[in-house]
């Protein structure tokens, strides 16, 4: 309906356009205690994330855990924190890789798209980028979780919160998610692209790769999550498309929480078992990461580091996440456009 056949009085009712809103994790305002408790309550409360019955998790969680860990949290945070930008470097990638996608994708569909971010946890809130899209005259949304492989402990739950956001539209607009797209063929060259640059820049190959992914319950696996073989089958593409031999890419899992047995072999111990057995020169990348973070730059630099480093290491090379790289940058883009297809020519 265009403005001139408005009857007097009307709201205004901007032109028809598409939102593509992709979504990341989430990261604190700040590194203070408050800042980290808020951050920590709304990401540990997550039923996706722990999925412990509420009265049996959340006075542990209360009365606990957000009473000591926002403080060791937070001191990790500071440690690689953008003091210039006054944010987290997950919050200046993100915001760097949805201004080049948004440059990108102005190319290919002049104004009809509007591209914005949003964070599951933390700000800009799911629920507050929804209401700007639509507000903006988005009657289409292609909501884009920024994760190469589905876990109901990231796809789904940032899945959940989009759809949330719109049982309180009034007018809501068609939608679309975009699902795992680990065996794009563009998001694996990218990956091998930063695995090339890295070994360019060393005197001396490393004995392995390690593909370091971020670890869950292994009772998901079980219960259906299919984000344990989609890690196996990203590191087997990228070991394809580097022209390796098997074995010389180790696929590993970290962060690690709570007492149960999560997916083996856990990241920390398997640098040091490494270390000991005399492989002493180790790359390690995060392909599970679209941007680099607190798990990558203070778990993979500090925590995994230490662990190969104490059992005998001598080298250890992280590969950065791909981050605003071009060619990860393309490899979204084309992800977006394919799921376009039918709204968009």
């Amino acid at each position: 309906m265009t403005q001139s056949f408005l009857p007097e009085g009307h709201p205004t009712i901007p032109p028809a356009r598409v939102g593509v809103l992709i979504a990341n994790l989430g990261t604190p305002d700040g590194y203070d205690y408050w800042s980290m408790r808020r951050y920590l309550n709304e990401f540990l409360s997550d039923q996706r994330v722990i999925d412990y019955p509420a009265w049996k998790w959340q006075p542990l969680l209360q009365l606990i855990i957000l009473t000591k860990r926002p403080f060791s949290s937070g001191a990790a945070y500071k440690s690689i924190w953008n003091e210039e930008a006054g944010e987290s470097p997950l919050m200046t990638i993100t915001k760097a890789q949805t201004n080049k996608l948004r440059q990108v994708l102005s190319k290919r569909y002049g104004n009809q798209v509007v591209v914005d971010f949003s964070m599951r946890y933390g700000n800009p809130s799911t629920k507050s980028k929804v209401e700007a899209l639509i507000a903006a005259g988005c009657q289409k949304i292609l909501f884009f979780p920024l994760y190469p492989h589905y876990a109901g402990a990231t796809t789904a739950t940032a899945n959940d919160a989009f759809f949330k956001a719109l049982s309180d539209a009034t007018w809501q607009p068609a939608v679309r998610t975009v699902p795992a797209y680990f065996e794009q063929p563009s998001y694996i060259d990218a990956l091998a692209q930063s695995v090339e640059r890295a070994y360019a820049k060393l005197d001396t190959r490393p004995d392995h790769l390690i593909a370091s992914y971020h670890g869950m319950p292994e009772r998901y696996l079980t219960q259906g999550d299919p984000y344990h073989c989609q890690c196996q089958k990203t590191s087997r593409l990228l070991k394809e498309r580097l022209g390796w031999d098997d074995g010389e890419i180790i696929t590993t899992f970290q962060s690690k929480f709570g007492p149960e047995e999560w997916l083996k072999p856990y990241t920390v111990e398997e640098v040091a078992r490494l270390a000991k057995a005399g492989k002493k020169n180790i790359a390690v990348i995060a392909p599970a990461f679209s941007a680099d973070c607190i798990e990558t730059l203070e778990e993979i630099n500090e925590e995994i580091f230490e662990s190969f480093e104490h059992a005998g290491g001598e080298k250890f090379t992280y590969v950065p996440c791909l981050n605003d790289e071009d060619a990860h940058i393309s490899a979204l883009s084309n992800v977006i456009e394919q799921n376009l297809c039918g709204w968009l020519d």
